[in-house]
């Protein structure tokens, strides 16, 4: 495993509370509606007060936002726990099991669908989405490159970029095809088949198997 340090206290901490945060924000969102729902209410509904919801959140857009901040947090924490020496596919496909619950807990997944529509429906809120998908991948590909060029991040290669591209694109053709079928197998075996249909070789060229 790497040698990464562990989270600090205080930081898990902040993550727990914004997490809870973010579950009662959902249920209020798909009770009553975005725009009908207060930052009043979530901090009520959370137990806590106004004051205290600011400390987690500057307003509520950024809450609605700032899932994704966690979600690479999370990523890259994943990553980052791989072996060093194990392939980049296998590390990337390992660190996609974090999503795994996202995707097949019924409840999880109808907040997630749920607040995906409400960022996909709000211009402000997308045009920031955009921004956070992107710092995924930047975070992601940063740690892909060190990997291949001895721990050395060089801009002007492109395959880590193409590396990651490739994994995510994986993981939303397996949603799409998974969400389509009647769902007797688990996510992961479709995020498997999908990952599977590309190879990456040990000097980092990407080769689609066709069967």
């Amino acid at each position: 495993m790497s040698d990464t340090n562990p989270v600090p206290i205080r930081e898990r901490t902040r993550r727990l509370a914004q997490t809870e945060l973010t579950a009662v924000a959902q249920d209020l969102f798909a009770a009553q509606g975005y725009d009908n729902t207060t930052v009043d209410q979530i901090a009520a509904a959370a137990g806590m007060s106004k004051r205290t919801f600011f400390r987690y959140f500057p307003s509520k857009d950024d809450l609605v936002i700032g899932k994704y901040d966690l979600f690479a947090d999370r990523m890259a924490e994943a990553l980052d726990a791989r072996p060093k020496n194990e392939p980049v596919w296998e590390s990337l496909r390992r660190m996609f099991d974090i999503t795994l619950d996202y995707v097949q807990d019924e409840h999880q997944r109808a907040r997630s669908e749920a607040m995906d529509a409400i960022v996909r429906s709000t211009p402000q809120l997308y045009a920031r989405y955009l921004e956070k998908m992107q710092r995924v991948q930047e975070l992601l590909i940063g740690r892909i490159a060190v990997r291949l060029n001895d721990d050395e991040h060089d801009p002007s290669d492109p395959r880590p970029a193409a590396i990651v591209g490739a994994a995510f694109a994986c993981m939303q053709a397996a949603r799409h095809a998974w969400f389509a079928s009647d769902r007797s197998e688990a996510f992961g075996s479709y995020l498997d088949d999908a990952m599977a249909t590309l190879k990456i070789d040990r000097a980092s060229r990407m080769t689609a198997i066709a069967t």
